[in-house]
């Protein structure tokens, strides 16, 4: 039988070692674990980091507009003839009286000779009429003839004449008839595709439009403003103030190519209503266009410059983080530590965003590693590259009609 050794210890002994041993191990845990903790502990994130910019910006407004002639002349036959003659090249530029198609003249130009003969019959029976009242009236005078001769003469006389008249208004009617052959151009601009080729029978109710021509320098571009825009033009001393100051507002044309139109454009006219199903007004703009470089129906923005925000600052877009309908962008002090701050943005210019509130000139915010950083954490900034302008401000777009502003 073997006997173990603390069998013959004393109680009070064995509870010391036992309190004594639990202490040891209780304090090599927390040692080790401490150690752990200090191991895991990540370094601080690193950031891209920008400055804010300071500078004035001129505020634009964009619309997409369509251009169209200053006058569309829709060229079209009066007579019904057939087409033998076309007088112009389609596409190019033609002169108001211009000949651009002739109709078969002959049948005009009998009913002209017609005309003619018939007014030169009324004309001589009005001349007998004439002398034949000029021998009546003298002997009536003298009671050599009846007062019925006399009103018979009168009668005659007056009949005539007034065949005469309508002989004219034939033959006057024979003659336009005959000019309306010759289909001339009415607007000096630019002439479109033939509608007819020669030989179709054209006229009222036959093929009626022969081509269109439109005069092109100015030429108008049309833009639809919203009824918020249209009350900002029209914002100023009287309704009189409100219009010339919309015609004074500077126009550009950015073309399909990404190209700026060299010539500046103005306000022309405004529709008479405001559009119930879009909440848009038609606007008319007039721009220079010498050489016929813009055509009708071609697509443009058409911008504006409505103000120039002075001292405005600026961030890139990447640095504004929008959560829940809040914009916020992470500030970097000068110990590095971030803050997570609401601002207010306002227009876009190009890559960046003008900040109307939250920021000061000089302050950092991140732009890359947002993700990455929370406020009161310490990160490990680098500076980014700087930001270009790809163009100038653009207001936030105008609420729909309807909706909350």
């Amino acid at each position: 039988m073997t006997i173990h050794p603390a069998r013959f210890l004393p109680h009070s002994r064995i509870l010391r070692v036992s309190i004594l041993a639990g202490a040891c191990l209780s304090l090599l845990l927390v040692a080790g674990c401490g150690q752990e903790q200090k191991a895991a502990a990540p370094p601080p994130p690193a950031v891209q980091v920008s400055d804010v910019i300071r500078k004035d910006v001129p505020v634009y407004m964009e619309w997409v507009g369509t251009t169209d002639g200053l006058v569309n002349a829709t060229i079209q036959a009066q007579v019904t003839g057939y087409l033998v003659k076309q007088g112009y090249r389609e596409g190019d530029l033609v002169r108001k009286g211009q000949v651009l198609f002739e109709i078969d003249p002959r049948t005009f130009q009998a009913a002209v000779d017609a005309a003619k003969g018939s007014m030169a019959q009324a004309g001589a029976r009005w001349e007998t009429a004439k002398a034949n009242l000029q021998r009546v009236r003298p002997l009536a005078e003298k009671n050599a003839v009846s007062q019925k001769d006399l009103d018979d003469a009168i009668g005659a006389e007056q009949s005539t004449r007034a065949s005469v008249e309508s002989a004219k208004a034939q033959l006057d009617t024979a003659q336009l008839n005959l000019g309306f052959t010759r289909v001339d151009s009415p607007v000096d601009g630019i002439a479109g595709i033939a509608k007819a080729q020669i030989g179709n029978l054209v006229g009222p109710g036959q093929i009626q439009e022969l081509t269109a021509v439109s005069t092109v320098d100015p030429i108008k571009a049309y833009i639809a403003i919203s009824e918020q825009e249209y009350m900002k033009f029209r914002r100023g001393k009287g309704e009189r103030a409100g219009e010339k100051a919309a015609e004074a507002i500077p126009l550009e044309m950015i073309l399909a190519d990404g190209t700026v139109y060299p010539h500046k454009g103005r306000v022309a006219l405004a529709d008479r209503q405001v559009d119930v199903k879009t909440g848009t007004m038609r606007l008319g703009a007039l721009f220079p266009n010498p050489g016929n470089l813009l055509r009708p129906g071609q697509f443009a923005i058409v911008r504006a410059t409505m103000e120039t925000k002075k001292g405005a600052l600026l961030v890139p877009q990447r640095a504004v983080t929008e959560v829940q309908g809040k914009f916020l962008v992470a500030v970097v002090g000068a110990d590095n530590a971030v803050e997570l701050r609401p601002v207010t943005p306002a227009e876009r210019v190009g890559s960046l965003w003008v900040i109307d509130k939250g920021l000061k000139p000089g302050e950092r915010v991140v732009v890359e590693g947002v993700q990455k950083v929370k406020t009161g954490a310490r990160v490990v900034p680098t500076q980014a590259a700087a930001e270009g302008e790809a163009k100038p401000a653009t207001p936030p777009p105008a609420p729909a009609k309807g909706g909350k502003e």
